[in-house]
């Protein structure tokens, strides 16, 4: 029997994982992630897990990448509150090449999202106190880490609030033009 659902996203490989929830007058259980039952996952190996907490909705971290021999699939879940998870295709050779998704992540909604790598990502809290906790195939090296400016003109990424209400690190506020970052990805 299969405890993860799987659904195909408008991004070439980005796919929605839906864990199922087994409930009773206890609470629940659920097996929120089991290589052998995803195809996709069958040749990865998950080596690190990370997990954030934004104490403030609005809170934008990323779009962040990680350069070879360092880039990282993910596969990413909200255990409290909720996120806007973004990404952004920069594998030329990728259908989707240039091409955004948006996906609303909620810790009631249950849904995991896994970014195949290569794929820049990132997420816009939409509710205060947000932990979000995700797995990678690759450790975090900061000489491969870059990120690219969710505002840039380029991208046209409509988010639910003015720019002046959104939250960045000082990092995040120099990330690179979408022009700047294609460089990484030739």
């Amino acid at each position: 029997m299969h405890n993860l659902k799987i659904e195909k996203t408008s991004i070439d490989g980005v796919l929605i994982v839906q864990p199922v929830k087994h409930a009773d007058e206890r609470g629940y259980f659920s097996e929120s992630f089991n290589k052998k039952n995803i195809t996709e996952f069958e040749n990865l190996e998950f080596v690190q897990d990370n997990q954030s907490l934004s104490k403030e909705k609005y809170t934008f971290r990323g779009l962040h990448f990680q350069t070879p021999p360092f880039a990282q699939d993910k596969l990413v879940r909200v255990l409290k509150g909720a996120i806007l998870d973004i990404v952004l295709d920069l594998r030329k050779e990728s259908k989707t090449y240039g091409k955004h998704a948006v996906i609303e992540i909620t810790d009631t909604s249950f849904k995991q999202i896994f970014i195949p790598k290569n794929l820049v990502h990132g997420f816009l809290t939409i509710k205060d106190n947000t932990e979000v906790f995700y797995k990678v195939t690759n450790y975090y090296s900061k000489q491969h880490e870059f990120g690219i400016n969710i505002f840039d003109r380029d991208l046209n990424i409509s988010l639910p609030v003015s720019k002046d209400k959104i939250i960045l690190s000082k990092k995040d506020q120099h990330n690179l033009s979408f022009i700047e970052a294609v460089k990484y990805f030739a």
